[in-house]
């Protein structure tokens, strides 16, 4: 583990390559899970906000659900969870014209439509986020569908924390990356490869 401010962040962040292969994966990880994407405080609100923008472009199932139970719900382990279509795909996942699952959030962001990016959860996967009491823990979630992920990355040389370099900022800010950068780098002068 790497300590940066008060977090620990896990090796696989830094030793691990990733590239999101979309291609390869058709947006698999919209689809399966044991429960919705986790929600930080305030973004169900957010979602709620940029709903009536987002209306159209939701699957039958998805508005029937959101209808009968809202966009979110807490799940077995307490949390705050986007709600699911039948117990499977999130309420936001769309498909496109090549059978690839989207989150509509983003594709209406990317569109200029909303302000609203995605649940941050989402944006950072395969981090995972864990809190505790005196620290948060900062951990790379190994899962078969991002197999292929794991390959592109390594066939262009791109390790996770680069990858998602974005949405670690996004969730920690500059000053924080900018600290697991210069981490990162120095540890990768001593690792194996």
């Amino acid at each position: 583990m790497l300590q940066i401010q008060d977090t620990l962040v896990s090796l696989d962040l830094v030793e691990r390559f990733f590239c999101c292969d979309l291609a390869a994966c058709k947006g698999q990880c919209c689809l399966d899970g044991d429960a919705g994407a986790p929600l930080e405080p305030g973004e169900a609100e957010e979602i709620k906000r940029v709903l009536p923008e987002i209306w159209d472009d939701l699957l039958p199932g998805a508005k029937r659900e959101i209808e009968e139970s809202g966009v979110s719900y807490i799940d077995s382990e307490g949390d705050e969870v986007t709600s699911l279509v039948e117990g499977c795909n999130c309420v936001f996942a769309t498909l496109d014209d090549n059978g690839n699952w989207l989150c509509a959030l983003e594709s209406a962001y990317r569109q200029g439509r909303i302000n609203f990016y995605k649940p941050i959860s989402c944006h950072l996967y395969p981090v995972r986020i864990k809190r505790y009491d005196s620290f948060t823990a900062v951990n790379y979630h190994r899962w078969g569908i991002c197999k292929a992920a794991e390959v592109l990355g390594r066939a262009k040389g791109i390790r996770a924390y680069k990858f998602l370099e974005g949405p670690l900022r996004r969730r920690f800010g500059d000053a924080w990356y900018e600290e697991l950068a210069l981490t990162c780098e120095e540890y990768l002068k001593t690792y194996p490869q």
